[in-house]
């Protein structure tokens, strides 16, 4: 449960994977890719199209506007040449970054019937419409299927890096973090960037490396070619000093995001997290007004709605809970999976059983970190306290995987052994959460300091496991 590195080589170890990374940076990515468009550079640079292209092939983060030109284009030539598998890949992977950007599932089902023709058209040997599935996949939280994509398109070329950052998403949304670490040493052996630099962040984040990984996210910043590269790595920076409690590092980051894209919606969402945490409860609920505006994910709704119930205002709250359920259902009847989100709202909004019945069948499925957590709590909040606990220790012990260094998780699992009368150990988890970010939650702190002070300070002819 703390920040230090751990496995063979530690820290060092790590950063030697990626210390030439920086140097190769600049346009390392998008130039590779720019270089088979000799066509498509203007003679001021690549245009949106190209640069969208760039981005997609290489799974680099594209502006909205140059996505929205890349689709545009490709949907022309397809008109007059339909028979061109590759040029479907592209719009299919274009139409996938539109879906993540906008939390507009609909362009899944797009982007699916797009990668489909392109199979369709040409049936053998298309890593690349793999590789979109892959993404896909992977964008509707459906990582099983994105493993299987990912897998097929690495049989068909094992040396092509663009698979691997697709395979340890999958990998790390399956909990499967050792495969995660092993797929990011392949990537490290085949490629050097900012994204293998991102990608390594978020393995060594899962694996509660903090300081390594804001050490990679920092170098991925400073290496983006794009400002929508920068931004995502920007706001992944803020994210990770969200999580340390450090709300001005925070604010900090997001803020640039924003200035650098403005079209950064969860660096904006970011912002109303921090703001919240400052105090500036008004400057935060128009920074999630606006991040909802442009990307209206279920988690912005629910983390707007406690907001608002934290300052009493239920009916507000109550509005963003309605508009949480409405964006599930469009996930659903686009492919996508949403149980996750969904089963966090219901074990402390709604129906905690049904929420149960929920993550159990998600747990089958995808036995990963959040997912642990999420039923633990739900366990919990249903009453069934004792078998909530397995589910919140894995959630929390690096050991069994839950190495990821979370204020929610590590409050769930105390509030749930202060239930089964382990008092010693809530009372240490619960200052726990409180260390790791005493702002996590605007309705849970609150109540973790509630909490401790009804459990008061340990006896001392308790013994040792009281304290």
């Amino acid at each position: 449960m703390d920040d230090k590195p751990r496995g063979p080589g530690g820290r060092v170890r790590r950063r030697v994977l990626l210390a030439s990374a920086a140097s190769a940076a600049g346009c390392a990515v998008l130039g590779g890719v720019l270089v088979l468009l000799p066509e498509e550079r203007g003679a001021d640079g690549p245009d949106p199209g190209a640069r969208a292209l760039a981005a997609v092939t290489s799974g680099v983060p594209a502006s909205l506007p140059d996505l929205e030109v890349l689709a545009e284009e490709r949907g022309r030539h397809l008109r007059k040449h339909p028979k061109d598998a590759e040029s479907w890949a592209v719009l299919g992977a274009a139409r996938v970054e539109q879906g993540r950007r906008l939390a507009d599932p609909a362009y899944w089902s797009r982007a699916e019937k797009a990668l489909r023709t392109s199979l369709k058209v040409r049936p053998k040997g298309n890593a690349q419409a793999l590789r979109g599935l892959a993404a896909l996949a992977n964008a509707r939280r459906d990582y099983a299927g994105a493993r299987r994509w990912g897998e097929a398109a690495r049989k068909l070329e094992p040396k092509r890096w663009t698979t691997y950052p697709l395979l340890i998403e999958a990998s790390a949304g399956l909990g499967d973090h050792e495969e995660a670490e092993k797929l990011l040493k392949r990537l490290n052996e085949l490629r050097s960037g900012p994204v293998a630099m991102a990608r390594a962040a978020a393995v060594y984040r899962d694996r509660g490396w903090r300081e390594d990984a804001a050490a990679q996210l920092a170098d991925a910043v400073s290496a983006a070619g794009e400002p929508a590269e920068r931004a995502a790595y920007l706001e992944q920076a803020g994210q990770l000093a969200w999580e340390r409690g450090d709300r001005r590092d925070a604010l900090r980051h997001f803020q640039e995001a924003v200035r650098t894209d403005p079209d950064q919606r969860a660096a904006q969402a970011g912002q109303g997290r921090v703001l919240a945490a400052l105090g500036r409860t008004a400057e935060a609920i128009g920074a999630y007004r606006v991040a909802l505006a442009g990307q209206p994910r279920p988690e912005y709704a629910l983390e707007l709605g406690e907001l608002y119930e934290s300052l009493g205002r239920r009916q507000a709250a109550g509005v963003q809970y309605g508009l949480l359920r409405d964006r599930v259902r469009l996930a659903a009847a686009h492919g996508a999976e949403e149980d996750l989100v969904l089963g966090r709202f219901e074990a402390d909004h709604g129906d905690a059983r049904a929420a149960v019945r929920r993550l159990r069948a998600l747990w089958e499925r995808q036995p990963s970190t959040a997912v642990a957590d999420a039923l633990g709590w739900a366990l919990h909040r249903a009453g069934r306290s004792g078998e909530a606990l397995p589910f919140a220790v894995r959630a929390t012990e690096g050991t069994q995987g839950g190495g990821v260094r979370s204020a929610l998780y590590v409050f769930h699992r105390g509030m749930i052994e202060r239930e089964v009368g382990r008092y010693g150990a809530a009372r240490r988890h619960l200052r726990e959460a409180l260390q790791i970010n005493p702002y996590f939650s605007p309705l849970r702190v609150p109540r973790a300091k509630a909490a401790l002070e009804r459990l008061g300070e340990p006896s001392v002819q308790a013994g040792p496991e009281a304290s």
